[in-house]
């Protein structure tokens, strides 16, 4: 026997399905997994071609339950009245076979029906990235970022039909530090999301979990990041555009575009005070510390750049090429 080896996790009696797809939603499957609960079924978004060759690719979620020998099946829609119907009803037959106490559900981006809702004996509970009320919706972690928002968290919510509007189990806060990506957050929010569900199945299984209503006040909606929101509007300030590059790295990316119209992403990049008077847009200077760029109030410098076809570099690799650009000014999205 491996002395270095870990004990193996005491059995319990829930049965736990689960729904989930990206690497978020893995964490919290493995670490269900690892504790020693029972997941008869995975569900997960279907297989989606990635990469440069475009062949098919499982989700996170599957590779994990695959590796565990979990059954998995991947709908294409939930609702026994909808386009895919006998998908629909597969997954009701596979739940309700599966004798499943609870469904835990995790990015899984497939919405859930009051019929599957109402399978499970101790209903679905739901892993969201935010402190409830706040942030309900698709991009809370993003969301957050770029609102400024000091903390966020996990709220671990007994789902209901409406958007993010269940009953609180759980509510676990984190610091969102001054240099968090929505690449760094996310990771972040994945290993806290993923010991708060093992926790909260504990606590639901020894009945020690009391819901609680939402409040009224604090409702916000994490609304859909589009790709039309990565350029870069030079006419706000430069701490707004400081926080939307951080809020949109790695995805969509945020950007700007020269008056020669070649586009560029921005890796990184902070605010400071505005030293010149200038348009908003105008290239102040560019040195080794980065590019600055006037903006309504204050200037935005720009420490990490893309060129089109090209990987993120530091801008004091740019300097010799990109200095020809001071005095230039980068126009600003129209509406």
């Amino acid at each position: 026997m491996n002395p270095q080896a870990a004990p193996p996790a005491p059995p319990r009696r829930l049965r736990v399905a689960f729904a989930g797809t990206p690497e978020f939603a893995a964490q919290a499957l493995r670490a269900i997994l690892a504790a020693g609960y029972t997941v008869p079924l995975v569900f997960t978004q279907p297989d989606r071609p990635a990469g440069r060759g475009l062949k098919l690719q499982p989700s996170a979620v599957k590779q994990v339950a695959l590796e565990a020998h979990c059954s998995v099946l991947q709908p294409l829609g939930l609702r026994l009245q909808g386009r895919h119907a006998a998908d629909a009803q597969a997954a009701h037959d596979a739940l309700r076979a599966a004798a499943a106490d609870v469904l835990v559900v995790a990015a899984y981006g497939l919405i859930l029906p009051q019929t599957l809702l109402d399978l499970p004996r101790l209903g679905c509970v739901n892993i969201h990235a935010s402190l409830l009320p706040r942030w309900r919706g698709a991009a809370p972690i993003q969301r957050a970022i770029e609102a400024g928002d000091a903390q966020t968290g996990i709220t671990l919510m007994q789902m209901d039909a409406g958007l993010d509007t269940g009953p609180m189990l759980l509510r676990v806060p984190l610091p969102i530090a001054s240099d968090d990506t929505a690449a760094s957050l996310h990771d972040k929010l994945a290993a806290c999301g993923a010991q708060t569900i093992v926790r909260g199945l504990d606590l639901l299984e020894s009945g020690a979990l009391t819901p609680q209503p939402q409040p009224a006040q604090g409702v916000s909606y994490a609304d859909k990041i589009g790709k039309h929101e990565a350029a870069l509007d030079w006419t706000q300030p430069a701490d707004v555009l400081a926080r939307r590059v951080r809020a949109f790295t790695p995805w969509p990316g945020a950007q700007f575009t020269l008056p020669d119209g070649r586009v560029f992403k921005v890796g990184a990049a902070q605010a400071l005070a505005a030293d010149a008077a200038a348009a908003a847009g105008t290239v102040l200077r560019v040195t080794a510390d980065g590019l600055d760029v006037r903006c309504a109030d204050g200037v935005l410098r720009i420490t990490r750049l893309q060129k089109p076809g090209g990987i993120m570099q530091p801008v004091a690799q740019w300097v010799p090429q990109a200095q020809p650009w001071t005095g230039l000014v980068l126009p600003s999205p129209t509406v």
